[in-house]
């Protein structure tokens, strides 16, 4: 069996879960675990349908870091409940939830499952920096689109993306990328700062829409590219010159904060994933019990025993 490292956007898991499993499932003290559930069931899937022999749980150390804040003040703003003097803004993260983000960790832990965050950075750059470094194919993931940049055939890392649902994965490779939006996964930050997206803040360039954006890219082959086509007046439009004018404030900070960081300082880890021993599977029968995560907790622990097996 190939090694593979498969990575997750913790977070982006957590939600799903937390909106996928009715919140009616609680511990014995009435603490819902809807997403605790949720999110070891999810696990259970990726390990067993695509069989990492390396896992790692990505963390938000800081979801919205202050050195992009300062770049587009408008980045996340509309996820923002409370803006706090020292250290990171506070998402808006459902009550229900969020009082099950130390039992997520805690079951993770139980596992033997690595969390890796960092801090001042999101789980996107853990990401683009463990995805940067692997010597191993890789499998990214996540619901979020700003992760396929980081799609590369030559070196076989993927994106699984759960946009759909957990029914519906779908595989993004170079092809897929190329058939969806027009350009190659390398160009994909670059378009998606020509394009911006709502769900992050990004405005955008006033009037480039995508296929605008794929147009310019395929004709140009990057931000800068475009950027010295249209000082020159070579090969485009003088209203699509214009926009690029007009946006030139934004398009000066945008990539830097669209760019998922490939070079964090993380210290090493060993992301083997293994059986939990006997002692280990007490501990986390212990943690199940008193959570009441019942079957969601012994299929994680079948689905571990199976990996040395596989």
């Amino acid at each position: 069996m190939t090694d593979r490292l498969m990575l997750l956007d913790s977070a982006s898991l957590y939600f799903r879960a937390f909106y996928g499993v009715p919140d009616t499932v609680r511990a014995p003290d009435g603490t819902p675990v809807n997403a605790v559930r949720g999110f070891l069931d999810i696990i259970t899937k990726l390990v067993t349908t695509y069989r990492p022999t390396h896992l790692v749980a990505c963390w938000d150390d800081d979801w919205r870091p202050q050195w992009r804040v300062d770049l587009i003040p408008t980045y996340k703003t509309h996820r923002v409940a409370e803006v706090v003097a020292v250290g990171p803004d506070v998402e808006i993260v459902p009550d229900p939830l969020e009082v099950q983000v130390p039992v997520i960790r805690a079951a993770l832990g139980a596992l033997g499952i690595t969390i890796v965050g960092a801090a001042e950075h999101e789980a996107d750059d853990v990401i683009g920096t463990l995805a940067t470094r692997a010597t191993l194919p890789v499998d990214v993931v996540t619901g979020d689109r700003d992760l396929f940049q980081l799609v590369d055939d030559a070196r076989d890392v993927r994106v699984i993306y759960t946009a759909r649902g957990m029914s519906n994965l779908e595989i993004l490779t170079d092809a897929t990328v190329v058939a969806k939006y027009g350009v190659l996964p390398s160009q994909y930050a670059d378009f998606a700062t020509l394009r911006g997206d709502s769900s992050d803040g990004l405005p955008g360039v006033a009037g480039i829409g995508e296929k605008t954006a794929a147009g310019l890219l395929a004709a140009h082959g990057d931000l800068p590219g475009i950027l010295a086509a249209a000082e020159a007046g070579d090969g485009m439009s003088a209203g699509v010159r214009a926009k690029l004018a007009a946006g030139a404030p934004y398009l000066a900070v945008a990539p830097k904060v669209v760019a998922v960081v490939r070079d964090l300082d993380l210290p090493a880890i060993d992301a083997r994933l293994r059986p939990l021993d006997d002692e280990a599977k007490v501990a986390a029968t212990v943690l199940a019990d008193e959570w009441a995560l019942g079957t969601a907790m012994t299929r994680i622990i079948d689905a571990l025993d199976r990996v040395d097996a596989s």
